[in-house]
C-alpha cells in the first residue's frame, strides 16, 4: 500500500484519510496547528500520525488538503522538504459566485504548484470533482491529471486502495479542465441535479 501525508486537517483530510486508513495505508497529518494534527491522527486509527509542520513528510504522496487560496504558498513554505514527493492538489479554485474560476488565466492550482514545487517534484490534480459526502459513502470514480508515468501509477493505484475507479485524464495542463468540471459539478448540484449526492463519471457503451 501506498504512504501519505494529508498536510491540512479539515473535512476533506478526515474523509480521505479515513478510506486511505481502511484501505491499509501509512498515512501522517500535518497542519499548522499541531492539536487539529494531532486531534485528527488520533481519530483516524489504523497508526496514523501527526508530523511536524514545515518538516519533510514521511508520505511518498502528499496530498494539499486545505482551501486553494493558501495551497501554492504552502507548497513554497515546504520547499525542499518535498523533493521527489508526489503532490496532489484537490482544491477548487471557484470565484465568489461559484460559477467560474479564480483565475482568468489558462492554469491550475496544481500547474501553479509546479512552478514553486522542487523541480523532482511529481505534481498531480484529483479528487476534486467529488462532494465530499460522496466521498464518505459512495464510490465515485476520481479523475485525475499529471505528467510522470510513475506518479500516475502510483497515485491510481492508492486510488484503487480506497476502492475507488481512478480515471487518468491526461497531462498536467488538464488540471485547469478538471478545475472546471469542479464548477460543472456545482452547477448541476445547484441546478439539474438539486442536490449533492452524486459524482461525474465515466460509463462506457458499447454498439
Amino acid at each position: 500500500m501506498s504512504s501519505i501525508t494529508f498536510i491540512g486537517a479539515g473535512n476533506m483530510a478526515r474523509t480521505i484519510g479515513t478510506l486511505a486508513v481502511a484501505g491499509g495505508n501509512t498515512v501522517e497529518i500535518m497542519a499548522r496547528n499541531q492539536s487539529k494534527a494531532d486531534d485528527l491522527a488520533k481519530a483516524l486509527g489504523g497508526g496514523t500520525t501527526a508530523g511536524q509542520w514545515g518538516a519533510v513528510p514521511a508520505g511518498d504522496i502528499v496530498i494539499t488538503a486545505m482551501l486553494y487560496a493558501g495551497v501554492v504558498s504552502t507548497v513554497a513554505e515546504y520547499g525542499d522538504a518535498l523533493a521527489g514527493k508526489t503532490i496532489v492538489d484537490i482544491s477548487n479554485p471557484f470565484n465568489a459566485t461559484f460559477d467560474g474560476l479564480a483565475h482568468s488565466e489558462p492554469t491550475s492550482i496544481a500547474q501553479e504548484i509546479a512552478k514553486v514545487a522542487p523541480a523532482d517534484a511529481k505534481v498531480f490534480k484529483a479528487f476534486n470533482t467529488i462532494f465530499r459526502g460522496v466521498l464518505e459513502t459512495g464510490r465515485p470514480d476520481v479523475f485525475f491529471a499529471g505528467d510522470d508515468p510513475q506518479g500516475k501509477a502510483d497515485l491510481a493505484a492508492f486510488i484503487e486502495s480506497l476502492g475507488l475507479r481512478p480515471m487518468d485524464v491526461g497531462g498536467l495542463k488538464m488540471a485547469h479542465w478538471l478545475e472546471g468540471a469542479g464548477v460543472l459539478t456545482v452547477g448541476l448540484a445547484g441546478n439539474g441535479v438539486g442536490h449533492g449526492n452524486f459524482a461525474l463519471g465515466v460509463n462506457e457503451v458499447n454498439g
